[in-house]
């Protein structure tokens, strides 16, 4: 849906292409506003908002909009499309050796562009590849860790039970005798001392 800025909205759908030059003071355009304005169905929309990781709003009630800077974008980034298309037809038409030499400023910004764009692609590839490789790094060290704790646990697990064993062993031991004062013990039933 499309907004304006001084409070008047169109009234039906056929006046909102009336509003669509950015000249005026829309902010927000509606789906079907960046259709007419792009000259595109839905999915080629989805196409160029998906190459340059653009997602589109939604109002209060659920409708998908679509900021000034977002439309100026696609519209950007479709002309690019269409002129590297373009010179791709070109290329593809004729052969090279029938191209003369021309100097083209706006292939060449084009050019530019792609180039900038992928070196910048590649630079961030190449940073998150350092810094996952860096987190496996410090991964193989906790593992390790992790495996001599585990293996330490084990032994102070069984070390643990031994002596549960023989605390049980010395506590019936202990039970077997009466103390009669003064540190002297007499064993319990009749039993014989060893």
């Amino acid at each position: 849906m499309a907004t304006v800025l001084n409070g008047r909205q169109p009234q039906r759908r056929q006046q909102i292409n009336q509003f669509v030059d950015f000249d005026n003071k829309i902010q927000n355009f509606s789906v079907e506003t960046v259709r007419n304005l792009l000259n595109m169905d839905n999915k080629g929309i989805a196409k160029l908002c998906a190459k340059v990781s653009l997602m589109p709003k939604k109002d209060a009630h659920g409708r998908t909009y679509f900021s000034r800077d977002d439309v100026e974008i696609l519209r950007k980034v479709k002309a690019l499309h269409e002129n590297a298309q373009k010179l791709q037809d070109r290329t593809v038409a004729k052969p090279m050796e029938n191209i003369a030499p021309v100097k083209q400023p706006a292939s060449t910004a084009v050019q530019k562009m792609i180039s900038t764009l992928e070196s910048l692609e590649d630079n961030i590839a190449s940073k998150l590849s350092k810094m996952i490789d860096e987190k496996l790094d410090g991964m193989d060290e906790v593992v390790v860790e992790l495996v001599r704790c585990k293996t330490e646990n084990e032994t102070l697990r069984y070390k643990m039970n031994e002596l549960n064993k023989e605390n049980y062993n010395l506590k019936n031991e202990l039970s077997k005798y009466k103390t009669i004062g003064l540190g002297l013990y007499v064993k319990k039933n009749g039993e014989t001392l060893l």
